[in-house]
């Protein structure tokens, strides 16, 4: 059984943490370099050379992509053969984010209760953690900050299965028209089908963190990321929302066993600096 201490996760998260914020994936960097391509209105080729310029100077500077470091949200993927040692796992991804967004003057956005008082925790933990128990003896850990500009736009339809994939494409150009230029376009789109309302959540902000030239493993379903891409691109919105061909880089869709009568569809957004880091141990 192979060991990892609690010390080891913390610097791992702190380091990832300073990273998603200030290095854009070199997949979304390809990706920016495509748009603009891609893109034929002027003022769509201007933003997203800016974003661009913008990407490379957080690089050089080891500075946030953007002001809005966002809640990090932490997917661990537990090798069933890892013993944890040291300490408490969760409480070790809370002060390497704690660490992470104090060392390297992230902003903190977190606060510890969300109705009345709304304090900032001052350390941006808690870390929002999704685990899953996996064979194997590794951990593997994804963070993936996330900012309230994209985050406020994702849309929840509890679909029945007559509604069928027309439903689908509806509840994903109603997120994304919806969103508009709040969401910081060009997007990355994030859909979950199918599981039960919290599922369905979780499977588009699972879709959402994943690297952009990823597919879906089921070609069904990646044939279906295809189609809801052009879909997102006929919108208009395009850079920034001042129109064009590039509304979205990517949609990216994951899926879950459901109910007989249900057909639930998330929809979880990423803006164009759709930021993650990844370490394995």
């Amino acid at each position: 059984m192979k060991e990892i201490t609690t010390e080891e996760i913390s610097r791992a998260v702190a380091r990832m943490a300073v990273d998603a914020c200030c290095l854009l994936p070199d997949d979304m960097v390809a990706g920016l370099a495509r748009a603009r391509q891609e893109e034929s209105s002027p003022i769509g080729q201007a933003i997203l050379e800016q974003l661009q310029e913008n990407a490379a100077l957080a690089r050089a500077e080891n500075m946030p992509i953007c002001q809005d470091t966002g809640l990090a949200v932490v997917f661990a993927s537990v090798g069933q053969d890892v013993r944890i040692v040291g300490g408490d796992f969760e409480s070790a991804i809370h002060e390497g984010v704690r660490r992470g967004y104090t060392q390297g003057y992230l902003r903190k956005s977190c606060v510890a209760e969300p109705l009345f008082e709304r304090k900032n925790t001052g350390d941006n933990a808690p870390a929002v953690i999704h685990t899953r128990i996996v064979p194997g003896d590794a951990l593997r850990l994804r963070l993936a900050p996330k900012g309230a500009g994209s985050e406020n736009k994702s849309l929840l339809r509890m679909l029945v299965p007559a509604d069928g994939i027309d439903g689908v494409r509806r509840v994903v150009l109603e997120a994304v028209k919806a969103a508009g230029p709040s969401a910081c376009p060009p997007m990355v789109v994030g859909v979950g089908i199918g599981g039960t309302m919290e599922v369905a959540a979780l499977c588009a902000k699972r879709a959402a963190a994943r690297d952009l030239e990823s597919r879906n493993a089921d070609g069904r379903y990646a044939a279906l990321e295809e189609e809801l891409l052009d879909l997102v691109n006929s919108t208009g919105i395009g850079p920034q929302g001042f129109g064009g061909l590039v509304t979205a880089l990517k949609v990216h869709v994951e899926w879950a066993p459901t109910h007989i009568a249900s057909l639930p569809v998330a929809v979880n957004i990423n803006c164009h600096a759709a930021r993650h880091a990844e370490v394995v141990l």
